[in-house]
């Protein structure tokens, strides 16, 4: 009788094995000593709840790995608790996306939202995807980017009534979230930078042309020019969207001829080693006979390319706030009128200064 194994123990062990059960609210105020609707509470951030309670319960949720069921919040309040970011497949550069998706999630991590992302080929209806996330409900708020002058995003979301926020702005007189680099600023700054390294012919390789920075860009651009007595020299075919190898050639074109700018504002990274290739394919050497000044997200150019100018935009922290922005409407805590402009700095590298104090450019 010892060796005797009793039915419920076989079953036992011939039984396959349980799936963990799901953490829900219920266990998580169970452990925290809370009730329910408190929890629920603490993990949208409510203004009655204290801090300290707040930063415990959602320790909890993290350690249990609790997700909310989206169904049952969906039934409850209408609400799916997903944000859409609605980006373009050719916008990705030198991790540019990356950058915004990682900003956005850091700030969302302690709240119920979820991040659905959307890729469309830029050369599509931009509409489209738009259009799509609203009728079929599957979003509570809309995030996007690359801003046209009159753009028909904002207009139809607008009308709708849909809480979005926009990486840029348009110049529609529609009062809408947005956080903008202020790529008039920039451009000016870097004429002005170009000029006092003593560049007296420049030119500009802009956003494509439909975009409302283009147009932002443009017009620090010429206002640099003229303030300071430069010379422009118009670059015809080619903008930041255009193919590397294009780029190049266009500028290895223009470099070669007499009247050939000794200052080039560039305005996107890759667009910016493109422009570097092309003049030095033309045999010119980069703060001597040229100058580049290009705004970057990251530390590629001070680590490979020192002797680049750049201005830095910080796509990680746009993110985080077309977060916060969207959250905001969402939740009704946030005015329509909320934006943010980051206005750019653009940092000196050793190199020039060494450059410029011994009188190399002149």
């Amino acid at each position: 009788m010892g060796n005797m194994v009793s039915h419920d123990e076989t079953r036992s062990e011939d039984a396959p094995a349980q799936p963990p059960v799901r953490p829900t609210l219920k266990t998580i105020a169970r452990l925290a000593g809370l009730g329910v609707t408190t929890v629920s509470r603490a993990l949208h951030d409510a203004p009655d709840i204290g801090e300290e309670t707040k930063a415990r319960v959602r320790r909890l949720a993290e350690s249990l790995g609790y997700q909310p069921n989206r169904a049952g919040v969906r039934l409850r309040t209408g609400r799916s608790h997903v944000i859409a970011l609605v980006l373009a497949t050719e916008a990705e550069e030198l991790g540019i996306n990356s950058q915004l998706i990682y900003g956005i999630s850091e700030a969302l991590s302690s709240l119920t939202y979820q991040l659905v992302v959307m890729l469309h080929d830029p050369s599509a209806d931009p509409l489209g995807p738009v259009r799509s996330i609203v009728e079929a409900g599957a979003a509570d708020g809309i995030l996007f980017a690359r801003i046209e002058p009159d753009d028909a995003r904002v207009r139809f979301l607008t009308e709708r009534g849909v809480p979005f926020a926009t990486h840029g702005r348009t110049d529609m007189g529609i009062v809408h979230p947005y956080f903008d680099f202020d790529n008039e600023a920039y451009a000016e700054s870097a004429v002005k930078r170009l000029a006092s390294l003593g560049r007296r012919r420049l030119a500009l390789v802009g956003p494509p042309p439909h975009l409302a920075y283009a147009r932002h860009m443009a017009t620090g651009f010429c206002r640099g020019i003229s303030t300071l007595g430069l010379e422009k020299v118009s670059v015809e075919g080619i903008d930041t969207d255009s193919p590397h190898e294009r780029i190049q050639a266009e500028v290895q074109r223009l470099m070669q001829r007499a009247d050939r700018p000794d200052g080039i504002v560039s305005g996107g990274a890759v667009a910016a080693l493109s422009v570097t290739a092309g003049a030095e394919a033309a045999g010119l050497v980069l703060g001597g006979d040229f100058d580049v000044v290009v705004k970057e997200s990251s530390d590629l150019f001070r680590k490979f390319r020192p002797a680049i100018e750049t201005a830095r935009e910080d796509f990680r922290a746009a993110g985080r706030w077309l977060a916060q922005a969207i959250v905001g409407r969402i939740e009704g805590t946030a005015d329509a009128d909320i934006h943010f402009l980051d206005v750019p700095r653009i940092e000196v590298s050793e190199t020039m200064d060494e450059r410029v104090v011994a009188g190399g450019i002149r």
